[in-house]
């Protein structure tokens, strides 16, 4: 007699970082000078802020969220629009020993995971909102990773500091 199972494999051992689910979370786009705005001739300055935010949602589960606003100022001073997006993932971490490495797999692989979904979903507001749509550039998540650990960082000491 033959044996047909599939072969056993052992359970991962080690860290994982496991994509359990991508989705946008909440979008938006204004236009307050709108139908004028199309008939505007002037370029506008073009603003991107990014910003992250990770929780936990239950045992090993964690939502990590990247949020996109991109905003259109006319020389004026005018909003000529204004988009966001809330891209969203949820990610199961497990078997990281240290924390920190828990929060750097949440600041920089997660946002980078998620980016090129805001990417294109900035993309497709602007277009559906009659702008011709800006190619978000590349973005260095650990740079930035490190950058807010740095300054958060120094803010804890500061107060040290200033205590002696």
């Amino acid at each position: 007699m033959t044996d047909t199972a599939a072969p056993q494999t052992a359970p991962a051992t080690g860290p994982q970082v496991l994509l359990q689910k991508i989705y946008l979370k909440d979008a938006s786009i204004e236009i307050p000078q709108a139908p004028a705005i199309f008939t505007r001739t002037e370029q506008p300055a073009i603003d991107i802020a990014l910003n992250t935010n990770a929780q936990n949602v239950g045992e090993d589960n964690f939502q990590v969220t990247l949020s996109v606003t991109v905003t259109a100022k006319l020389p004026t001073g005018e909003t000529a629009f204004l988009i966001e997006a809330h891209q969203a993932g949820i990610f199961t971490i497990r078997g990281f020993d240290n924390p920190a490495d828990v929060e750097g797999v949440l600041g920089v692989f997660c946002p980078n995971t998620i980016f090129p979904f805001a990417r294109e979903s900035v993309a497709d507001l602007m277009q559906r909102a009659g702008f011709s749509p800006v190619l978000l550039q590349p973005v260095n998540f650990e740079a930035l990773f490190i950058e807010h650990r740095n300054r958060r960082a120094a803010a804890a000491a500061a107060p040290a500091a200033v205590a002696h």
